[in-house]
């Protein structure tokens, strides 16, 4: 029976013990540990996909920290971390008694410090809050130890340690130790530098290996020395072997925009994951350098790679050189919006493919056109006549892709590229207009790039993703069909020349675009492959002209080379959806060629046609007269007649009628075939649709001679008739725009044959051929 006076005892024992725990968690509440992301301050590092470090930013003391988990650290660190510095880390409350006991007694009777009594949960309380080496600091500390313990995990407490530890200089943690000091991940550290690593927070200023190798070397093989029960003899002394060589500390610095632009995206987190692939970025970031001696100064460049499969951006550089502000280095050009140019043009043919305007093959009139008074022109210059869809994509001919805009609808056309992902912005207040097609619009790379995905993604475009968890964003652009035939125009240029061998576009398996701004500001080219999608951009961030640079010669050849440098598998064999087949169609009509009679058919071509229909060729804009017409000939001569002026018996003959701004340009073959002939002498009062213009002062078939060592001749183009302004082009290319009157001056420099044309807005034309000597 127990004693009344040991029950008394027992309960107040039981009444003290809880009062000092009450106490013990009111004070832990009130006085809660410092935590890394909340009181403690925060460095940011932002890594690529396998881990690889971007960008460090430095937190309010200029400290470089990498956070890791366990699993990205050696096995070989953690045992030697655990054995070295706290074998009972795994089993105690935070403090080690024993430890402390230990390393007191050795104080008394050494008189000095040899052996530490500070656990690993310890030494992470005074890395998260410093405190004085006193006995005061000593037993806060251990309180310190005991609130984390109650707190965190032994694992979350290792980590910590893993991130926090000093190492010398700016850096903190293992993870940045292992990759300024070794160039190399945590995850892949040897035996020896396992051990150097552990031992160096003990003296981080006077063990650094890239300024003290020999002292760091003797810490080193103490750490080794005790791992022997560990790692056996045969490890230990190969790891003795290895000398101690650390380069020297950089701060790392691939793509610097992209990190500073995913870091204010997520301000509180201490180790960004991106997506980006640090060898691609490498290779892009040297390729973009290697371009800045020919560069003018002030001008910049951006490139972005993004993987067709998930979406996922490889490489990104938003401008030339980060170090040189002269080139405006800190102006993120990936996310800059700008004039395209014409690098919009794939996707106004892949859409009017979908609506059904058009097939490969349709025809268009490349030739001096006004459109409610808009007269687009060439960036050569000259014009090509009757085109092809096709020929008018790769040429990035401008007058036929405003033909097809019309028909389409700029409003129309502005909204589907927005409904398929392509953000577009307008001039304030201004609606879509024709200019849409040639630059009258901005865009960004980021947005261009993912929507040119669309063309390697069976017409699915795709935003870019930069952090591995981020959402899938996709919107359809075009038809399966539509991408599939606009991608084989760009890559190989057509069901035809996919027999060929074709140019580097058709043996890499790549399909590109470039664009070129009004003023020279914007040069473009953006390409896909099978694996990725690829944009660059060249000009200067101000928006100051460069005359010179366009997209084909400066932006075209970098993108040929980043898919070089980035993807050397070969094409894999692509066979047309069900939707895509091959059909023979004729000029001028535009149908089929077995719904065409024979003589209507003045040219075959094999086209790409979607859903199996072959859309007729534009109306044309000119004349309302229909295509397909018939006429009337003299039965005797083979003349041109009418009813009412025949003057003997008739018959009809069926005609292909070309659009009449097409007419002046029509090989001779064709015009005889084409166009009907004179009128008979008993109708000369009749007129033909494209009479009425007459070119005078120089005929058909003249020759023009230098007068000996006189001045390069000189012609006075004159023409009668006609309506309004009247356009004189030379072999093809215009060299003047005047109004009905008045004359054109043109001195020919050198010798040749040269066909004159003049036209006006009506469609009436008139053509002379001379020789020059």
């Amino acid at each position: 029976m127990s004693h009344p006076l040991d029950v008394k005892v027992a309960r107040a024992t039981r009444f003290t013990l809880a009062t000092l725990l009450a106490l013990l968690l009111i004070a832990d509440q009130l006085l809660p540990p410092p935590l890394p992301g909340r009181s403690a301050p925060q460095a940011q590092v932002v890594v690529a996909r396998d881990g690889t470090p971007l960008r460090a930013f430095p937190d309010r003391a200029h400290v470089w920290r990498h956070p890791v988990r366990l699993e990205d650290v050696s096995p070989l660190y953690l045992e030697a971390l655990v054995a070295y510095e706290d074998r009972s880390f795994w089993w105690h409350p935070g403090v080690n008694p024993w430890a402390l006991l230990r390393a007191a007694g050795q104080w008394l009777w050494h008189g000095h410090v040899v052996s530490g009594g500070s656990t690993l949960s310890m030494q992470v309380a005074r890395l998260l809050e410093p405190m004085p080496h006193s006995l005061a600091g000593k037993l806060r500390q251990m309180a310190r130890a005991v609130q984390l313990e109650l707190r965190c995990s032994k694992r979350e407490i290792l980590e910590i340690y893993l991130s926090f530890a000093p190492m010398g200089g700016v850096l903190e943690g293992v993870e940045a130790a292992s990759r300024a000091y070794l160039g190399k991940p945590a995850q892949r550290l040897s035996a020896s530098e396992a051990a150097l690593l552990t031992v160096l927070p003990q003296a981080p200023s006077r063990l650094r290996p890239d300024r003290y190798p020999q002292r760091a070397r003797i810490a080193r093989d103490k750490v080794l020395e005790r791992m022997l029960g560990d790692w056996g003899s045969a490890v230990v002394a190969d790891a003795v072997q290895e000398p101690v060589i650390a380069q020297t500390v950089r701060e790392p610095l691939l793509a610097p925009l992209f990190a500073e632009r995913l870091r204010r995206q997520q301000p509180r987190a201490a180790r960004i994951e991106s997506t980006l692939d640090a060898a691609i970025q490498q290779s892009v970031e040297q390729l973009l350098a290697a371009r800045l001696a020919v560069l003018p100064p002030r001008v910049s460049m951006a490139a972005l790679v993004v993987d067709n499969r998930r979406l996922e951006v490889r490489a990104y550089v938003g401008s030339a050189d980060f170090s040189d502000d002269a080139r405006f280095a800190h102006v993120d050009m990936v996310q800059a919006m700008r004039s395209p140019g014409s690098a919009l043009k794939p996707f106004l043919y892949g859409l009017a493919l979908d609506a059904g305007l058009l097939h490969s093959e349709s025809l268009l009139a490349d030739v001096p056109q006004s459109f409610s008074g808009y007269q687009p022109g060439n960036f050569q210059a000259n014009f090509s006549g009757p085109v092809s869809a096709a020929e008018a994509l790769q040429k990035s001919l401008n007058v036929p892709a405003v033909e097809v805009l019309e028909q389409l609808g700029p409003q129309r056309f502005v909204a589907l590229l927005r409904r398929g992902g392509l953000r577009l912005d307008l001039p304030r207040a201004a609606t879509p207009n024709l200019s849409v097609i040639l630059g009258g619009a901005a865009v960004n790379l980021e947005g261009l790039v993912g929507a040119f995905s669309a063309l390697a993604r069976a017409g699915v475009s795709g935003r870019p993703r930069y952090l591995p968890d981020a959402p899938i964003a996709e919107a359809r652009m075009l038809s399966e069909g539509a991408a599939f035939i606009i991608r084989d125009l760009l890559e190989s240029g057509g069901p035809l020349a996919r027999q060929v061998e074709g140019g580097i576009g058709a043996r890499r398996g790549i399909a590109w675009k470039t664009g070129t701004s009004f003023g020279f500001r914007d040069a473009w080219a953006v390409g896909v492959s099978d694996g990725f999608s690829v944009g660059v951009w060249v000009g200067r961030p101000d928006g100051t002209p460069n005359p010179g640079f366009f997209g084909a010669n400066i932006a075209a050849p970098l993108l040929i080379d980043i898919f070089s440098a980035i993807d050397d598998s070969p094409p894999l064999p692509r066979t047309p959806p069900a939707s895509v087949s091959t059909a023979k169609i004729c000029w001028p009509l535009g149908k089929r060629s077995e719904e065409t009679p024979r003589q209507l058919c003045h040219q075959e071509r094999t086209a790409w046609i979607l859903d199996a229909v072959a859309p007729p060729t534009f109306p044309d804009r000119l004349r309302g007269a229909a295509a397909h017409y018939t006429d009337y000939r003299d039965s005797v001569s083979g003349l041109r007649v009418r009813a009412g002026c025949a003057s003997g018996a008739m018959h009809p003959v069926e005609m292909a009628r070309w659009p009449a701004a097409l007419e002046p340009w029509l090989p001779t073959a064709i015009r005889r075939q084409a166009l009907p002939p004179v009128w008979a002498a008993s109708c000369s009062g009749a007129q033909a649709p494209e009479a009425g213009l007459q070119i005078v002062g120089v005929s058909d078939g003249d020759t023009i001679r230098r007068a000996g060592n006189g001045p390069a001749p000189e012609l006075r183009l004159e023409a009668r008739g006609g309506q309004a302004e009247l356009i004189w082009l030379l072999n093809g290319q215009q060299i003047g725009r005047l109004p009905g009157g008045r004359a054109l001056h043109h001195r020919f420099s050198e010798a040749g044959r040269f066909q004159i044309t003049v036209m006006d807005e009506a469609g009436r034309h008139d053509r002379v051929e001379i020789s020059v000597r």
